[in-house]
């Protein structure tokens, strides 16, 4: 669903072959989206079966011909159905690369901390790669605020978790709880 009203929603605002709008999200809008190349050539085309978009070949020169995709009437009230559906919606957000924490009160308590300094002087890095972005026209830079308002957000709880991990507090709870799974008796 999120694939298709970003492919519909850039093509709302201009027609693009496919190249011009992989390279726009791969630009501008990889915080949101993990869409690929061939994933995105796969969707248009199953779109313009669907009747969400037309295709027409263009050439330039010597180069090979072009798809140019463009929204069709169907396809624009398919758009405003999915961006209302989109808006309205919530997903809990995972956090997988989290895993890790489960476990963090079985590593040395120094190699613990190293890791997760580690660990936040990556994310400074993204936060810096992300805060460098030039700005953009319209609504598409609040995705990128949102992104940087959520990395700044974990880098405050990443930095309490070290400090927690620092004062030791992490691997006495986990023991006064008995967090560490039994052993079976197989």
């Amino acid at each position: 669903m999120n694939d298709r009203l970003l492919l519909l929603g850039l093509l709302r605002q201009s027609e693009m072959h496919g190249y011009q709008l992989y390279d726009f999200i791969e630009r501008n809008l990889t915080a949101c989206t993990n869409l690929k190349k061939p994933s995105a050539y796969f969707l248009l085309s199953k779109m313009e079966v669907e009747g969400l978009v037309s295709v027409a070949e263009t050439r330039s020169g010597n180069r090979p011909p072009r798809k140019v995709y463009r929204l069709t009437a169907q396809g624009e009230r398919l758009f405003w159905q999915l961006l209302e559906e989109n808006l309205v919606h919530y997903t809990p957000t995972v956090f997988p690369d989290d895993i890790g924490i489960a476990f963090l009160d079985q590593l040395p308590h120094e190699r613990a901390i190293q890791l997760l300094q580690k660990r936040r002087e990556a994310m400074q890095a993204h936060l810096a790669e992300l805060e460098a972005i030039p700005p953009h026209r319209g609504s598409a830079s609040l995705l990128i605020r949102h992104q940087i308002h959520h990395l700044r957000s974990e880098l405050v709880w990443l930095d309490a978790l070290l400090s927690e991990v620092q004062s030791a507090s992490v691997w006495e709870t986990g023991a006064q709880t008995g967090c560490k799974p039994t052993e079976s008796k197989a």
